[in-house]
């Protein structure tokens, strides 16, 4: 005879609202993946060209890129909110470090996103009749803190981010530990491809500097894959953060 088991109301609801936890986080994942790609793409124009300031042309790749960074800016601190209350039970420190990184990457994305809007605002007729010369030198001085917030954001801040919420999720097992292996393992190469471009070893757009970032990538992409399609694994940090919501 087959036995139904029965899970109590609270504990069940409990249960969904980790799933839910899980499911946002993912996606909050995937949205910064989604959006940082094309708006880098989007930012050609101002980026490749030093005279884009004083010359003719639409500056929608630009706004849209802009936008977009602002959607990604807001999901990577929403990636570090959302997943606070689940891994601070294992090391609230560590957990509150991921915010505080999250954070800060956030700001310094912002930062970019201001400086090449920037450009925009000095492309308008309003400055027309500003001297060409002057005009190039101060956009190229605008995408030089672009590129510099480029690397000190997206550069630094994830492997940090990763050593932070890596050993967090390794060993709290809320996730396959294949996953945050990656992390730990691509936190290193990404930290040392960044000093390396700091000191000018090499081009901060680059194969070296493209290939320490794919394992950080795959990392926060198979994280937010998995926390969508699976959510946290049974654990006993899971069962703790369910026990007091299911009394």
């Amino acid at each position: 005879m087959a036995t139904n088991v029965h899970i109590p109301a609270p504990e069940r609801g409990a249960t969904d609202a980790m799933r839910r936890t899980a499911l946002v986080a993912g996606l909050l994942y995937l949205i910064t993946i989604v959006t940082s790609i094309p708006a880098l793409v989007l930012y050609g124009p101002v980026l490749n060209d030093p005279g884009f300031i004083a010359g003719p042309g639409p500056d929608t790749g630009v706004l849209w890129s802009g936008f977009l960074e602002v959607i990604c800016a807001f999901a990577c601190i929403g990636t570090a909110v959302v997943l606070y209350p689940v891994v601070k039970r294992h090391n609230e420190a560590a957990a509150l470090g991921f915010v505080a990184a999250r954070v800060l990457e956030a700001a310094i994305i912002v930062a970019g996103i201001i400086s090449l809007l920037s450009v925009v605002t000095l492309r308008q007729p309003a400055a027309a009749g500003a001297d060409t010369d002057s005009l190039v030198t101060t956009g190229t001085a605008l995408v030089a803190i672009h590129n510099w917030t480029f690397l000190l954001g997206p550069g630094f801040i994830p492997a940090v981010n990763a050593l932070l919420l890596g050993s967090l999720l390794y060993r709290a097992r809320l996730v396959p530990r294949v996953i945050p292996v990656m992390g730990l393992i691509g936190a290193p190469l990404l930290l040392l491809s960044a000093t390396a471009v700091l000191f000018g070893l090499y081009p901060q757009v680059s194969v070296l500097s493209g290939m320490s970032a794919v394992p950080i990538f795959l990392w926060e992409g198979s994280l937010g894959l998995w926390l969508v399609v699976k959510g946290f694994k049974p654990s006993p940090l899971t069962a703790a953060t369910i026990a007091p919501a299911a009394r």
